[in-house]
């Protein structure tokens, strides 16, 4: 399991800009620009999304990251103006720094390689507010976190402590005596929290970045768009791109986009993006720009593009309700109002994985599955739309092998062979992000972390010991 995942998924302000160090200089200039948007990214998104200090964020995100980059990182200077809400990193004394912009509710978008007009950047207009955050937070659980918990079993409860202290040792992973990086877990029980622990520095309000567990954030998004009646998913994807005519894409429909068998050109598994998550690049500019490399429908690739464009194409049936479109139809309806979907600098959101998100609002998610589409008396999803996400289709694997998982739309399979009950699904991302579903034991195992090299987290093994630890 560990190892097939980790090969899918991979405070100041100041107007003068210090010079590139000369170990720095001596680099690619390419990937200098990638690593110094590495950085410009990471801390505007946690110093501003996440209220974290620049020394956490360089602490966490920063470090155990791509080992091309993190070389890198340490000679790249960055200067953080909070005023502005912006930080930029000097890479190339030729060029101008690298510079990520912070806006409400839409997290950081980076500007182009070479750019310094963050006035370019989209934003909500001044009226689009979030909701009150008090009220919602003294609102009932899942809406709010009034009531969240429940009580198990005296033994239970102490069989399920002693795992829950294990994810934070290395119980279940490492490497050498290194601990996996865990910051977050909860357990959920017949939709109530039975089990909660956080890593110092984090707690029930404190996001992260998702990683790929944005990909079944994505395919939820579409399904609210079907359910509202304005996308058609077995319908030909609407991407301006495809549209010329004679242009095979055009044939592309978005179910195949969300169940990655597009059969788009991508470089390997799990195509990394580094253009659009590091570079500045926009969706449209580089994922709806890929070739045709097989019949779609025909193959299974694990690709960060196919999400993107699945998001892309209910953009573009939205037009310019769009940007507010995830928060109004999904995330506050489910009391997720700690969740920050990022775009690039066109607003193009990029939600293969540059969403932030707390522990509690990823188990929202989960819940509005394990109540079948349901949230707070509202239909939210189509009926049955929690099997389409949880089935394959066509040449998409099965959970065949042990810690092998299946795929559906957005989310991995598991079953027995994995010891856990079949019917399982999880979202996953990169770095230690797992929110399990085990529908049969109406369960919900959320872990977040930032998991590094050899001292990855064991899903699977932690996930049975939960099962067994509660009756």
């Amino acid at each position: 399991m560990r190892a097939l995942l980790a090969a899918l998924l991979l405070a100041s302000s100041t107007s003068v800009l210090p010079a590139a160090p000369a170990a720095a200089a001596a680099a690619d200039p390419h990937a200098l620009a990638l690593a110094a948007g590495y950085k410009a990214a990471f801390l505007c998104s946690g110093i501003f999304n996440a209220g974290q200090s620049e020394a956490q964020v360089t602490a966490d995100d920063l470090n155990g990251v791509y080992p091309e980059v993190q070389p890198l990182l340490a000679d790249l200077s960055a200067v953080v103006d909070r005023d502005a809400h912006r930080v930029s990193v000097t890479f190339d004394a030729a060029l101008p720094p690298r510079i990520a912009v912070w806006r409400p509710l839409l997290g950081c978008a980076q500007l182009p390689v070479g750019s310094t007009n963050a006035d370019v950047v989209p934003r909500l207009t001044p009226d689009f507010q979030r909701p009150d955050l008090a009220a919602m937070d003294a609102a009932p659980w899942p809406l709010g976190d009034r009531d969240a918990t429940a009580k198990l079993p005296r033994r239970s409860a102490r069989a399920l402590d002693a795992v829950i202290a294990d994810a934070f040792t290395t119980k279940f992973g490492g490497r050498n005596g290194e601990a996996p990086s865990s910051t977050a877990v909860i357990i959920l029980k017949n939709g109530r929290i039975i089990a909660e622990r956080y890593r110092a520095g984090y707690d029930l309000h404190t996001p992260q970045r998702t990683w790929s567990v944005a990909k079944s954030l994505t395919a939820t998004l579409v399904g609210r768009a079907a359910q509202l009646g304005r996308i058609d998913v077995a319908a030909p994807a609407p991407i301006p791109e495809w549209q010329r005519p004679g242009d095979p894409r055009a044939a592309i429909t978005t179910a195949q986009l969300l169940q990655m068998n597009s059969g788009l050109w991508t470089a390997g598994p799990g195509n990394r993006t580094d253009e659009v998550y590091l570079g500045g690049a926009s969706v449209a500019q580089t994922a709806a720009a890929m070739p045709i490399a097989r019949a779609p429908g025909s193959h299974f690739n694990y690709s960060n593009n196919d999400i993107m464009l699945a998001a892309y194409a209910v953009e573009t049936r939205l037009g310019a309700e769009a940007l507010g479109f995830p928060f109004t139809q999904l995330l506050w309806p489910l009391g997720m109002t700690r969740t920050t979907p990022e775009t690039d600098w066109q607003g193009h959101f990029i939600l293969s994985s540059q969403v932030w998100t707390t522990a509690r609002d990823m188990a929202r998610l989960a819940l509005l599955y394990q109540n079948d589409g349901m949230a707070n008396g509202q239909r939210l999803l189509p009926p049955g739309w929690r099997d389409y996400v949880s089935t394959p289709h066509g040449t998409q694997p099965m959970p065949a092998t042990p810690g092998r998982g299946g795929y559906g739309a957005g989310f991995w399979l598991f079953g027995a062979r994995d010891g856990l009950p079949d019917g399982s699904y999880a979202m996953v991302g990169n770095r230690g992000q797992y929110a399990i579903i085990v529908p049969s034991r109406q369960l919900v195992i959320v872990r977040r972390g930032f998991d590094a090299g050899g001292a990855a987290f064991d899903p699977l093994a932690f996930a049975k010991a939960v099962l067994a630890a509660v009756e």
